[in-house]
């Protein structure tokens, strides 16, 4: 409880500052300064006073209570996790969404109060427009994972056995992490128990990833999703740092770059083409192992319990269940009692059985115990984006044909200019239409599933 209250006057006392009187002064003062045409000018005071009005509409004791509550959260949540017992989370789950609805009243919404949440990590969007996006994909992403399943159940790979020492490992992800144009003078690659990317400041881009002996692909596709996050934080224009031209946009955006550089490249045909012979020095073992057995093997889908877990053909099914689960907590339509039941018949449902246990189902997600309540939606957005970017780019024929040869240069100068240069000066769904030519859609990514799964 004490870590719990020190948290809690940290996040009051960044509050205050940031509703403060002297930064509205100070705000209000830059706005009558008029920015005349400078579109990255004005869009940083757009986001400013969208930072600050959300704040302001929230008062420090909610702020303080908000933060106790997630960080009790946290510790019942690994405590119920561990035991597989949903009932001893429950409580804290009931009153962070308690604290999340008073959020959502006070941010105001146009529909329902999932969309005042949804805007804290896609900006510009709605609950509806996600829900159409969703409900469109839904029918089509279950066909094309149950024919993903059954296809890989009829033909079993498996990769040859290790040890994949850790060093060679370590070698092998950094050269590619390179080739792809991480800048590992501007960051690093280091081992956690579980992936992920965060950013210190414009020159200093943190990478971390886990191995297994038993396969290497592990780390690897760790680190090019990792790295993919990196390159979009290290192409952000530095000297704007800290303001919205210099900041990603949205985590959907976020996501869409690094299941673009993991799954549409990492996963290609041709990025094996170069790639393997390399692996096959580094893993003799795998000279055993045709090229086209690899492929089978990255392309091989199970249903899953775990979404952590899931691949690239069954994953977009855990994060609807998700987004149905949050939207019905949040609208009081599901009771915090019947989530178990819930979430065991949305899963039957969607993967044809249910999860073993609590922790194989409902608790498996730290998200909800932090808070981050229309946090999930993102991943699935990501996805859709992913696939958008890349078919986009890919309309160029040299960023085709030096994918082709091994060169990722070309694609990520189009990121660059299309995605990394804007920041956050335009809203989510406007940056994908401007990088495209076309609204977010799901199109270009159902293809890519039918065209790698099915075809």
């Amino acid at each position: 409880m004490h870590r719990a209250e020190q948290l809690a006057w940290l996040s009051s006392r960044a509050h205050e500052l940031a509703t403060s009187d002297a930064w509205k002064c100070a705000l209000e003062a830059a706005e009558d300064d008029d920015p005349g045409t400078d579109l990255k000018h004005r869009a940083n005071l757009r986001e400013l006073r969208r930072e600050f009005d959300r704040a302001t509409k929230l008062s420090s004791e909610l702020v303080v209570r908000d933060s106790v509550a997630g960080s009790l959260a946290k510790h019942a949540w690994a405590d119920a996790r561990a035991r597989s017992d949903f009932s001893s989370f429950a409580p804290h789950l009931a009153t962070l969404l308690e604290i999340a609805r008073e959020k959502a009243d006070l941010w105001g919404y146009d529909d329902e109060p999932y969309d005042a949440l949804l805007e804290g990590y896609e900006r510009g969007t709605s609950t509806a427009a996600v829900a159409s996006l969703f409900d469109a994909m839904r029918p089509a992403v279950r066909e094309i994972a149950a024919g993903a399943v059954a296809k890989s159940a009829a033909h079993v790979v498996a990769l040859p056995p290790g040890p994949y020492p850790i060093e060679a490992q370590q070698r092998l992800n950094a050269r590619i992490a390179e080739s792809i144009g991480f800048d590992f003078q501007a960051g690093r690659i280091d081992t956690t128990a579980h992936p992920f990317c965060t950013t210190l400041g414009p020159r200093d881009v943190r990478l971390t990833t886990r191995y297994m002996e038993s396969d290497f692909t592990s780390s690897l596709f760790g680190v090019l999703h990792e790295a993919g996050h990196g390159l979009y934080e290290q192409g952000l224009v530095a000297e704007d740092f800290g303001l919205a031209s210099g900041s990603a946009v949205s985590l959907g955006i976020h996501e869409s770059q690094s299941r673009l550089w993991e799954n549409h490249v990492g996963r290609s045909r041709a990025f094996w083409e170069k790639w393997y012979p390399v692996a096959q020095e580094a893993f003799p073992q795998l000279v055993r192992m045709s090229l086209d057995s690899f492929l089978e093997y990255l392309w091989r889908a199970e249903f899953s319990p775990i979404r952590v877990e899931a691949d690239e053909a069954t994953y977009d099914l855990h994060i609807l269940l998700r987004f149905q689960l949050e939207r019905e907590l949040l609208n009081g339509s599901l009771a915090v009692g019947d989530v178990p039941a819930a979430w065991n018949e949305g899963f039957h449902e969607l993967f044809g059985f249910a999860p073993a246990d609590d922790r194989h189902g409902c608790l498996q997600d730290i998200h909800w115990a932090m808070g981050g309540i229309g946090y999930f939606a993102t991943y699935t957005l990501g996805n859709i984006n992913s696939a958008q970017l890349f078919a986009a780019a890919r309309r160029e024929p040299a960023i085709d044909m030096a994918l082709g040869g091994g060169d990722y240069l070309p694609l990520l100068d189009w990121l660059r200019r299309s995605v990394h240069d804007h920041g956050a000066v335009y809203d989510p769904a406007d940056l994908i239409a401007r990088a495209t030519g076309n609204v977010p859609s799901t199109e270009a990514y159902l293809v890519h599933l039918q065209s790698r799964y099915l075809s």
